[in-house]
């Protein structure tokens, strides 16, 4: 059966670090850059700004092997930027407004689409929005929204108006408990996070959960919990979530079971958190997943 293709929509940007490193990032990149290393060649939609920084992405891009027919060029908004602190090993986010992935066009062809993978940040503004809508309006099979809320720029009744219209839905313990009714708050993960899949239809959602692993589940399956990697050395989290969205995408179109979805997930994820940043410009590192998934073919 032929694997569905994959497109990725959404901000890509430098996230630039205290020690002085900007690694290229953005959900979205991140995403998109781990599906090209593993050989899902997914089509990567955004845009960039005439400045370095876009060029920088855009040749990054290029020597990684990924399609840049659907990245933009914005000749009137910088390229994205973000300053990331980390404290305690959790990052946090200064996030620059109104650059080019803010005005993401719709494309003129967004062609067959298996998956759509978006999230939530590079539709605070009306223009990549509207793109995303027009896109799909072309029917994707199926929506994998990974919400990822970032102060200021969500809020509640937007956030669940892309649940509504996803099929699998990706967010983290916190994103969880802002996202459910309040009536429906309660201590038990698993029981929320079947109320929210029932709620809001989905075929699946997967819940991150940090130090204590992720959890998953369908309306045909018993939940999945997996824990992290014992004695594991944390760099920093940047990126640890989009390498779990990116696994999780790879079970989904490859057809592997759920447990199996997640445990690779969580394995991928568990070495994502030793890097500084959340791209890692060298094959090497995928290619013990790729040996022991058998992703060659």
């Amino acid at each position: 059966m032929k694997t569905p293709s994959i497109c990725i929509f959404g901000e890509v940007l430098l996230d630039c670090f205290p020690d002085g490193r900007q690694i290229l990032g953005g959900a979205p990149f991140n995403v998109a850059w781990n599906l090209q290393a593993f050989g899902a060649a997914p089509r990567f939609l955004s845009a960039v700004g005439t400045d370095e920084a876009g060029e920088r992405i855009r040749s990054g891009m290029v020597e990684w092997g990924m399609d840049t027919s659907g990245l933009q060029t914005d000749p009137d908004h910088p390229t994205g930027r973000v300053e990331v602190s980390v404290h305690n090993g959790e990052p946090s986010y200064d996030i620059l407004l109104d650059c080019a992935y803010d005005f993401i066009r719709a494309p003129k062809d967004a062609g067959d689409c298996g998956v759509l993978y978006h999230g939530t940040l590079a539709l605070r503004r009306p223009v990549s929005a509207a793109a995303l809508q027009s896109i799909k309006a072309s029917t994707p099979h199926q929506v994998f929204l990974d919400v990822n809320l970032r102060e200021p720029w969500w809020s509640r009744d937007a956030a669940l108006t892309l649940v509504t219209e996803a099929d699998w839905v990706k967010l983290n313990r916190d994103e969880l408990l802002r996202l459910s009714e309040p009536d429906d708050a309660r201590t038990d993960m698993i029981d929320l996070a079947r109320t929210f899949l029932d709620r809001h239809q989905l075929n699946g959602i997967v819940v991150t959960l940090g130090e204590a692993g992720a959890l998953a589940l369908t309306p045909e399956t018993e939940p999945v919990l997996v824990a992290p990697q014992p004695a594991l050395e944390v760099v920093d989290t940047v990126g640890a979530g989009d390498a779990f969205a990116s696994v999780t995408i790879l079970g989904i179109t490859r057809g592997w079971p759920l447990a199996t979805t997640l445990e690779r997930a969580q394995s991928f994820a568990s070495l994502v958190v030793g890097q500084r940043g959340a791209t890692v410009a060298d094959p090497e590192f995928y290619r013990p997943f790729i040996d022991r998934w058998g992703l060659h073919s």
